[in-house]
């Protein structure tokens, strides 16, 4: 490994050394009352150093925020090659699913954690993925319309009504609401409510 090489590689450490810093902060004490200062002293290093990397604790957070969003729409991205758009709809929701359950700090940084996103510079970026992702939905509900299904439905209040269920599945997951099963019965319940949805849909 050249030096070019291996400075790159310790930036890119560093880098990710300070957003897992960051994340854990917002997650813990929330957004407003981290400070770089914190994350810096989490890391064990200046403020300075972390101005090097990101211009303000926004940065940070978008870049977070980000990351969590890429990670789902490739989830969204692995149901592209089923043929059937309705199967296509079942696998997304799976996929959302599985991915709130196995990546619970990015979901809660994503819907969960309290931020001030709309006071922030970047926040019509911040929901440029969020959109994208939201998009995906509405295209395989279009897909499904035309092979015969949700006659005289809307497809944005459908996307809307099959993200906020799917969310709220993973929002009682997330926030232990689930706890008052046994734990062997948690996540399969989950699952078992999403089949209902997705009869519901299709008998629409």
């Amino acid at each position: 490994m050249g030096v070019a090489d291996r400075k790159e590689r310790e930036k890119e450490g560093m880098k990710r050394k300070i957003l897992e810093a960051a994340k854990a902060l917002f997650l813990d004490q929330g957004f407003e009352k981290t400070s770089i200062r914190n994350i810096a002293d989490a890391i064990e290093y200046s403020p300075s150093t972390i101005y090097l990397y990101f211009k303000d604790k926004n940065e940070l957070l978008f870049e977070l925020h980000q990351e969590a969003f890429q990670g789902l729409i490739q989830k969204f991205i692995n149901v592209s090659p089923i043929n059937d758009p309705f199967e296509q709809l079942i696998a997304m929701g799976h996929e959302y699913l599985q991915f709130a359950i196995e990546n619970p700090e990015l979901y809660e940084l994503m819907f969960l954690m309290s931020a001030p996103i709309d006071a922030l510079e970047c926040r019509d970026d911040i929901w440029e993925d969020g959109h994208t992702a939201l998009n995906m939905l509405k295209m395989i509900i279009e897909a499904c319309k035309v092979n015969g299904h949700f006659k005289n439905q809307d497809t944005d209040d459908l996307a809307m009504m099959i993200w906020a269920n799917v969310h709220g599945f993973a929002t009682l997951h997330l926030r232990k609401r689930m706890h008052m099963f046994p734990e062997e019965e948690r996540t399969p319940r989950l699952y078992k409510a999403l089949d209902v949805m997705i009869e519901t849909l299709r008998n629409l």
